[in-house]
């Protein structure tokens, strides 16, 4: 990969810093056995991310960038093959699975963490923060193992103006957690409601849950107001009051909502598709995150992709903002001893296909 391009890519990702398109949402049902299906979206609002799917074999060498752009940090080979979708540089993995079970991803996290700086003594140890979820994935089976393995690293930024990141990791026990890096010191956070956002800290927003204590399904009674009868104007209105804006925090609240009141799918096909069905309604549209006439790149949404990840039966499945149909890759199928390296766009065409339907 050129230098240049990898400058390119990192100045687009800094300008996160500043620039308000940064909204990923994740959320977790359960099959009827009680396996565990992770979902996400992520957005970018700023500029076509350029999303791939690679496929990495074991045995395979991969090193991280440091600030500067050069490889030049921790050097890992692969121990376990995995599938991820990337953005900006295929060596970017947001979201993965390994065919171990082992899922790892990263939500953008701004203006609250920060890791410790870099240090040229310690650049053998060192690993971009775009990078950690491709060495997790590549190198453990559990988060438990993942937890400890990241005692031995240190995170850093490629480029000091981006924006930094938390992680979500999770494998086929169900369990979950939350990595987040503030003031250099690594916090990790059992994650039993399954939801992630943005900023602030995962310890706030499931505070701030509480000041919607008063939500429910379903459809709130008539109330007698004096002589005047209240009554709803339509199904739903237990859930009146939840907020329905794009930041943070209100899609935390709202994904808690939905995933908890979804009902039990019958089949792991199902709950694969209820998280796409769910994660609809967090589709951003590009205009609504800048000032009118701003909107500076021409892509159909800012939700860029979404996922979902089934680590149980070893699936990984995507729709993008070009191709909203669902694809999958089946790990199972893959022989990571003998599959050669593989790089892909997400969309091969730039626009959405239409199906017109023939009338005889």
């Amino acid at each position: 990969m050129q230098l240049k391009s990898v400058i390119l890519g990192l100045s687009l990702l800094a300008s996160a810093a500043s620039m308000p398109s940064q909204a990923c949402t994740g959320i977790t049902l359960h099959d009827p056995s009680g396996s565990p299906i992770l979902a996400r979206t992520i957005e970018w609002g700023g500029s076509d991310l350029n999303s791939r799917y690679v496929i990495v074999p074991r045995g395979y060498v991969q090193r991280s960038y440091v600030p500067g752009g050069v490889k030049g940090g921790l050097e890992f080979k692969v121990r376990y093959g995995y599938v991820g979708l990337s953005v900006e540089q295929e060596d970017f993995v947001a979201e993965g699975l390994n065919e171990a079970g082992l899922s790892a991803g990263l939500f953008y996290f701004p203006r609250y963490g920060s890791y410790a700086p870099y240090d040229s003594l310690q650049a053998s140890k060192c690993l971009a923060d775009l990078q950690l979820v491709p060495w997790m994935l590549s190198q453990f089976r559990t988060v438990d193992e993942a937890l400890n393995g990241l005692k031995q690293v240190r995170v850093t930024a490629i480029d000091p103006r981006a924006s930094t990141v938390h992680w979500r990791i999770a494998d086929t026990s169900g369990r979950q957690v939350v990595v987040e890096i503030v003031e250099g010191r690594v916090q990790v956070f059992e994650n039993k409601i399954g939801v992630l956002t943005n900023s602030p800290g995962f310890e706030w927003q499931l505070t701030n849950l509480n000041n919607y204590v008063n939500l429910y399904p379903g459809s709130a009674p008539a109330q007698q107001l004096d002589s005047l009868t209240l009554q709803p104007f339509g199904a739903g209105s237990g859930f009146l009051g939840l907020p329905g804006d794009v930041t943070p925090p209100s899609r935390f609240v709202r994904a808690a909502f939905y995933q908890a009141s979804a009902p039990r799918p019958a089949t792991t096909r199902d709950a694969v598709l209820q998280c796409f069905q769910i994660l609809n309604n967090f589709d951003i549209p590009v205009g609504i995150e800048f000032a009118g006439g701003k909107v500076p790149a021409d892509i159909p949404s800012a939700t860029q992709w979404t996922s979902v990840t089934d680590p149980v039966h070893g699936s990984i499945y995507f729709r993008t903002m070009r191709n909203s149909a669902i694809r999958a890759i089946d790990l199972r199928k893959i022989d990571f001893g003998r599959v050669a390296y593989r790089s892909v766009l997400l969309d091969e065409s730039r626009e959405q296909p239409i199906t017109e339907i023939e009338i005889k």
